[in-house]
């Protein structure tokens, strides 16, 4: 949940993790902080933003960078990081959890502790090793060897030369340069100096110079490839919006468009995965669980109801942190997908490890190419949406569901479940997406202004039946997520059945009514809640919803997949209903880009 930033080379550090630190504000942080290595250890950390970090005009040619967001102890000074050992010669920072380390500080009497946070005992550890005679890089794989929970870290020492990193169950991210490297929680941490990086694995300990680095992985000397992302720094940058979250909803044209390149061939009725599993695998499959967290457990919500209206085989879904495997299936006829934006969920990934525990098929879903998830699956399936850097998902989310649109009908046509002309049909409003969201986009003076007519209200509401049912929980999820409103997704014949209990006039219901949604029966809910007073906007693909709502916003006839380009709508709505009441939508309070940590 939180960035790291390292940098060695020929240049002033400070400048480098200034920036860094900058690019990861979209990862959610309460304070923030440097150690600069030039004649000793210099820290400068404080609670609150990196615009109001001091950082000085010095020299220094390696340091390394933190953004903390508050696990264990509140956001201050002394909790921010790096955090140093009692001589002050040895500086950490350091992602994650570390389970057990009020049993590590227990035997760690004659240390003074300045802080209430579970890192600090890391560079303590360190310094009693060093006592011992240890070089750096051994002594920091001791101190390894005994951590418990998961974590990324970088170390500087006063006199010795480079940083050492490590990861468990985090990401962390190394970058290369002409005599000069870096290393960050992922690539936008230093994506304005380079694009040529190497991904660390789990168990791995780098030691990093201006040189190059070496890598070692239980005791041994391990090569990781030099890659070259496919982005850069212009990509991640807001381009002239207001927030990143805007610009990324007006990036879905060209997310879809990436998503589907190359893998449809709409008049055959074909999808090309590109995957390397057996045909077997899928005309055998009895059962696909799917495990999500969040946006992606709505995007997996939407799998279940795409994989299950064209094949034969049963979908469960269930939030990752809630996954268990019971009796009564045989895991050799079963894939487990793993839906993650990251591809380092730490609850995703649990989950995914169970199902390989049990000897299934697995599979992901992602966004992020060499993530911790794609070298653990047996299969993974990109949605090449490119860089996300708002915190609340959205093109993500609308690229996870092209692609399990493109999955549904790869597995239908695997299993002949469907035909080919049935698969073109499903295939051509695939292909609709795209234009069908742009529409929407060139609509947004509409949606902006019932975003302002309707920012105060007391409580929104979303409803929709069967695929409008998860777009309504995402849209919801949206709204509370970046307004801090109350909102709640409901199907929409729950309505009676305890929430309309709720509804007055001063809470607005987003009826999706959309091919696909059943909008015969959802309009008899419309008339539910406005009876009770409530407006009603309705989202609609033939103008049937006219004369039974207050306002329409009118969404593209493309047949299947018209309600996740209503999505988009609601998207726009929560965005302008945030920015009308000033929200900080980019970094919502309390709110982190990527969960790391269970």
């Amino acid at each position: 949940m939180c960035g790291i930033i390292g940098y060695i080379g020929g240049e002033n550090s400070a400048g480098k993790l200034a920036t860094g630190l900058k690019n990861l504000e979209y990862r959610g942080y309460d304070s923030a902080g440097i150690a600069l290595i030039e004649d000793g250890v210099d820290v400068y950390k404080q609670e609150g933003t990196i615009d109001d970090l001091r950082i000085p005009s010095a020299k220094a040619q390696l340091g390394i960078g933190h953004t903390r967001w508050s696990t264990h102890g509140k956001p201050t000074d002394e909790n921010a990081h790096p955090h140093t050992d009692c001589t002050g010669d040895v500086a950490v920072v350091h992602n994650g959890i570390i389970a057990n380390y009020q049993d590590l500080k227990a035997e760690l009497p004659g240390h003074v502790f300045k802080s209430n946070t579970d890192t600090e005992v890391i560079p303590h550890l360190i310094e009693e090793q060093l006592t011992t005679g240890a070089e750096l890089l051994p002594a920091v794989k001791r101190v390894l060897s005994r951590l418990e929970g998961s974590f990324a870290i970088a170390v500087a020492h006063a006199e010795t030369d480079g940083i050492i990193v490590a990861r468990q169950d985090s990401p962390l991210v190394v970058g290369h340069d002409v005599d000069e490297m870096y290393v960050g929680s992922d690539v936008t941490a230093f994506i304005d100096y380079t694009k040529r990086v190497s991904y660390l694995h789990d168990g791995d300990i780098a030691h990093i110079t201006s040189d190059g680095f070496e890598v070692f992985n239980d005791g041994e000397r391990v090569d990781r490839p030099v890659e070259t992302v496919d982005w850069d720094a212009s990509s991640a940058g807001k381009a002239g919006y207001d927030h990143y979250m805007h610009k990324e909803i007006h990036e879905q044209p060209n997310a879809l468009r990436q998503a589907l390149s190359g893998r449809i061939d709409t008049l055959a009725g074909e999808v090309d995965l590109d995957v390397s599993l057996e045909d077997e695998v899928f005309t055998q499959c009895e059962h696909v669980q799917v495990v999500a967290c969040g946006t992606s457990y709505h995007a997996g919500l939407c799998a279940k109801r795409l994989i299950e209206s064209v094949t034969d085989v049963p979908v469960t879904v269930t939030i990752a942190s809630e996954y268990e495997v019971h009796d009564g299936f045989d895991p050799d006829t079963t894939i487990a997908i793993a839906i993650t934006q990251s591809g380092e969920t730490a609850d995703t990934l649990a989950a995914i490890r169970t199902a390989i525990g049990y000897g299934m098929t697995t599979m992901a879903i992602t966004n992020t190419v060499g993530s911790t998830v794609t070298r653990e699956v047996d299969e993974t399936v990109h949605i090449n949406a490119g860089p996300e850097i708002g915190v609340a998902a959205t093109k993500t989310f609308l690229s996870q569901v092209a692609t399990a649109t493109l999955f549904a009908v790869f597995l239908g046509r695997k299993r002949e479940t469907i035909t080919a002309s049935e698969a073109t049909t499903i295939l051509e409003s695939l292909r609709s997406l795209p234009s069908a969201v742009q529409e929407i986009l060139d609509d947004e003076r509409q949606i902006r202004k019932l975003a302002h007519e309707y920012a105060d209200g007391d409580s929104f509401f979303f409803i929709g039946r069967k695929a409008g049912h998860a777009v309504a929980l995402e849209s919801a999820l949206k709204l509370k997520e970046i307004s801090y409103d109350h909102a709640e997704g409901f199907a929409a014949g729950e309505l009676k059945h305890g929430p309309l209990a709720l509804v007055t006039p001063r809470t607005p219901v987003m009826a999706i009514l959309t091919e696909g949604t059943a909008p015969a029966e959802t309009l008899n809910n419309v008339k539910e809640v406005e009876s009770r007073g409530a407006p009603v906007i309705g989202l609609s693909s033939n103008g049937t919803a006219q004369s039974f709502c207050d306002h329409v916003i009118d969404v593209p006839e493309i047949g299947l997949l018209e309600p996740f380009a209503a999505n988009v709508a609601l998207q726009l709505f929560a965005y302008h209903v945030a920015k009308t009441k000033g929200r900080n939508i980019d970094k919502p309070r309390n709110l982190a880009k990527s969960v790391t940590v269970d």
